[in-house]
């Protein structure tokens, strides 16, 4: 009798190793930056012959190469992800997966995790035991970060730019954590933000591709060498747009956000190699491999992209689970603003419990939390025409030149205002947004003192508004609209038209969904502006001079 299928069943794999898991040699480089840079100099020049194909990862080798990355020979020999998924340990579920074709028909079709049956608001769609979910506690292999503590770090001069992390528990204690311990290093990168979870993340998956079918997350990562990287719309983050497509973006905000973004990528990417000699036992797995040397950046902006898009914020757990990679999560799951499902931690698994009653077949969304569509392209690559969070940034600021400017920059502050304060601006909130910035411009136009004395002696936002003041305030506020929407190449009509083509190309469609949501706020707000206009009494008065007016920004 074949006793391979009970196997399969009964007995349960390995759990994968933590990068932390056994220790290794290493010399005390942290201690001598001459000698770090001393090894890390002769260790590249052992290592140039030793470059391969092997770095390739996540999305990289299918995009090298033109063609889909996912081949029949390594469906047949795994099998998909959900059934690599239900071999080793996901209970059964009310999904499948399904899939959608790719615009760029050298790609490999979209998967998407869709109802396997009717389903009711309420019902389990799905629970995955956290043996196949990656998170920091998996990667570190040590859940100390975040779980009761609080990390706080404290200069040594001995140590020149370096910190001494120390562990401060809830009952007020403080431990000095080991210096050696890879975890302290890890959680200091993390704390000083010089590396993110979502790079650790990149970094650990990245490894275990190299590993190739020895993996145990070889079908997992698999799949997000399918998606690519990319959305529910097929489309990926602007972060890896060429210069010439992220022109779809000129006039908006993103636009910059994205190439500033990109730019955290990298200097994530330039501390990859401190990681490496200063908690070397992180890597034991992969002890010849300097990352900066198994992958260009390049292709660790794609991995970091591609985790980023998969990756989720899980509430009410330690901070070393955080931020999760479930499979069947996203991009398998459709993101949707006014859903209020979400992944949620149970006790030892993360679960799906959808909000709306599925029929078998239809794709399962969840919420994406109270994100504007800046982000969602950003991080997921695709716009929400319905999202009810979607929001613009007005910023202004108090003129440093004026006399009066410290006076005015307490008043602001006693009404819970900035001297550069920013303001969001709601998609359908127009006008009380505009509402909202009137007594914090009035307050930058009052120029006479005994007018500011008041104004300090009052209990409230109040200002002594005079006909001309307001004029000028609201004339100040249109003009500033007006010149923000003449940012964009393209009006309004034309936008719709564009997206009236069936054959628009994808990259172009979010784009253009975006800047014409933002036009649409924007105009909004200049008609709510014009508005107030109309609505003064007496037309004839000219706005009053305003020798230093708020800034907008």
């Amino acid at each position: 009798m074949d006793i391979s299928p009970l196997r399969r069943h009964c007995i349960s794999p390995p759990p994968p190793r933590p990068l932390s898991a056994l220790p290794r040699l290493s010399v005390s480089l942290r201690r001598s930056p001459w000698l770090a840079s001393s090894f890390l100099s002769i260790h590249r020049r052992r290592n140039l012959c030793c470059a391969s194909s092997s770095s390739e990862t996540l999305v990289e080798e299918g995009r090298r190469h033109g063609e889909a990355i996912v081949s029949k020979k390594g469906d047949e020999e795994f099998g998909d992800l959900k059934s690599w998924m239900h071999r080793n340990g996901l209970p059964p579920c009310k999904v499948m997966l399904k899939e959608r074709p790719s615009h760029d028909k050298k790609h490999s079709p979209i998967h998407y995790v869709a109802a396997s049956e009717d389903l009711q608001a309420g019902d389990v769609a799905f629970s995955v035991p956290n043996s196949l979910v990656v998170t920091l506690e998996r990667v570190l292999g040590n859940e100390t970060i975040g779980k009761g503590t609080h990390w706080v770090f404290h200069r040594r001069k001995s140590w020149g730019h370096f910190l001494k992390p120390v562990r401060v528990h809830l009952a007020g204690n403080v431990d000095t954590v080991d210096w050696n311990s890879p975890t302290a290093y890890a959680a200091e990168l993390l704390a000083t933000n010089k590396l993110s979870e979502l790079a650790c993340l990149a970094l650990y998956l990245m490894y275990e591709k190299k590993q190739g079918k020895k993996s145990f997350w070889y079908p997992y990562i698999r799949e997000l060498d399918r998606q690519r990287g990319r959305g529910q719309m097929a489309v990926e983050s602007p972060l890896l747009w060429s210069e010439s497509e992220l022109d779809y973006l000129t006039g908006s905000p993103t636009k910059a956000e994205a190439l500033e973004r990109a730019e955290g990528i990298k200097r994530e990417y330039n501390e990859l190699d401190t990681v490496w000699f200063m908690a070397g036992s992180l890597f034991q797995q992969y002890p010849y491999d300097i990352p900066t040397e198994a992958f260009p950046f390049e292709i660790f902006k794609q991995a970091f992209v591609a985790v980023q898009s998969c990756v989720v914020h899980l509430q009410k757990v330690s901070l070393a689970r955080r931020f999760a990679l479930v499979p069947l999560g996203p991009p398998l799951l459709a993101y949707r603003s006014n859903c209020k499902a979400m992944l949620t931690a149970v006790d030892g698994a993360v679960q799906l419990v959808v909000d709306r009653a599925y029929k078998a077949g239809e794709s399962i969304v969840v919420w994406c939390g109270p994100q504007p569509n800046s982000k969602l392209l950003i991080n997921y690559g695709f716009v929400d025409e319905d999202n009810a969070y979607d929001r613009l940034v007005v910023e202004a600021a108090l003129n440093t030149d004026d006399p009066q400017y410290q006076d005015k920059r307490m008043v602001a502050q006693r009404n819970g205002k900035l001297s550069i304060q920013t303001f969001h601006v709601y998609a359908g909130k127009e006008r009380e947004a505009i509402l909202d910035m009137l007594p914090y411009l009035r307050l930058g136009y009052v120029s006479d003192p005994s007018e500011m004395q008041s104004v300090i002696s009052s209990q409230g936002p109040i200002c002594l508004v005079s006909p001309c003041m307001e004029r000028a305030v609201l004339d100040q506020l249109a003009d500033y609209f007006k010149s923000r929407l003449a940012r964009y190449p393209t009006t309004l009509s034309e936008d719709e038209s564009l997206l009236a083509d069936p054959t628009l190309n994808p990259k172009k469609r979010v784009a253009t969904q975006l800047v014409r949501s933002e036009k649409k706020m924007l105009t909004a707000c200049l008609q709510a502006a014009v508005d107030l206009i109309d609505q003064l009494p007496d037309h004839t008065v000219s706005p009053c001079p305003a020798p230093y007016a708020p800034i907008f920004k």
